[in-house]
């Protein structure tokens, strides 16, 4: 089985090619931060004409490294959504003309549950599992007990930590993309000179909340001298980095009891997302799978970012249950894994 997967959900343009050996055949990605690092944040209509521009070259780039021929392809996927509307629009209707044009199925992928099994293609572990999925955009504890069966255990009231970790590095001025950003310079900073908030911590549940700690940070930004020193920034990025992995651990710690309670054959505890490359935290979320008899797992760095790999092999685990989409598929700004989950907050 080969799949041509699509991504391009947020700034990454992407393309690759995936067997159902899970061998990654191709996987190009293009991304697009020299664009978007001026405004210190995504800008929508940017990144939709970018995926225009090169979303052809990368395609075709990713079939010559693959050696493959469109005739070769069992499938075309791409991600549906959730995401920047205007890029996921350039992606599906990428993928519609070629699976068209091939004569090959569609698959409208789920950006979500892209990420959610990528641990199968990584590592080749059974279902359910425990998902912290940790992005610029979302921030979910979920069961994965099977493609398409998720239980959603926890989500942001709020915030996303990815986006968190955007703007304090905004405020403290060091940079964009806020995530590695924030870690460089927490890596020269004290941790314990200053006492930031751990939200959600001790609460029932299993829900976020990154919108306090992001204001707390800005008010103990705004108290120290400008423009900030240094030394000043890093300590600021270090109390902030360890302020969200603790938050992280507390409400992962409470979904692992709910997921070996109602889920007791499960085996591992899998991060995906881009917060994920944190260092920090993937180290506090071992020693919390150490504690509580998971094996903790998370893909390599480059498949925990947005990729169109992870995209490929989603397509191939549907198309293998016969799950595949009609040319009428609309793009989705919102897709939800588990549609039918309780409102935010509600406790569990």
């Amino acid at each position: 089985m080969l799949v041509l997967g699509i991504e391009t959900s947020c700034d990454e343009t992407a393309a690759a090619v995936v067997d159902g050996r899970g061998e990654i055949l191709a996987d190009v990605v293009l991304s697009q931060l020299e664009e978007h690092r001026p405004f210190g944040g995504v800008v929508p209509e940017i990144a939709a004409r970018a995926h225009l521009s090169h979303i052809d070259r990368l395609v075709a780039e990713a079939m010559r490294r693959a050696g493959a021929g469109f005739a070769d392809l069992d499938a075309v996927a791409a991600t549906g959504g959730p995401g920047l509307i205007g890029g996921v629009i350039v992606g599906v209707m990428t993928g519609k003309a070629l699976a068209l044009a091939a004569g090959k199925p569609f698959l409208a992928i789920n950006h979500l549950e892209g990420h959610a099994l990528t641990a199968r293609l990584a590592h080749g572990i059974d279902f359910p599992y425990l998902l912290l999925l940790v992005s610029g955009g979302h921030c979910q504890l979920l069961a994965v007990e099977g493609v398409g069966k998720y239980t959603r255990l926890g989500t942001t009231i709020d915030d996303a930590a990815g986006e968190a970790f955007d703007k304090v590095a905004k405020m403290a001025g060091l940079g964009y993309p806020g995530g590695p950003a924030v870690e460089k310079a927490a890596a020269a900073g004290d941790a314990g000179r200053f006492v930031l908030p751990r939200p959600m911590k001790g609460r029932p549940g299993c829900d976020f909340s990154f919108s306090g700690l992001k204001n707390a940070a800005r008010l103990l930004i705004e108290s120290l001298p400008a423009p900030l020193s240094a030394q000043d920034a890093a300590d600021v990025a270090a109390a902030f980095q360890l302020a969200v992995a603790e938050s992280v651990a507390d409400r992962t710690r409470r979904a692992i009891a709910r997921f070996k309670a109602d889920w007791p054959a499960g085996r591992h505890l899998v991060v995906a997302g881009g917060v994920a490359a944190n260092s920090l935290l993937r180290g506090t979320l071992v020693r919390i799978g150490n504690e509580t008899g998971l094996e903790f797992l998370a893909p390599p760095l480059g498949l925990c970012t947005d990729n169109a790999a992870m995209i490929a092999w989603a397509g191939i685990e549907r198309l293998w249950l016969g799950l595949v989409d009609g040319l009428d598929f609309a793009p989705r700004p919102r897709w939800p894994l588990d549609p039918g989950a309780a409102k935010a907050g509600a406790k569990a």
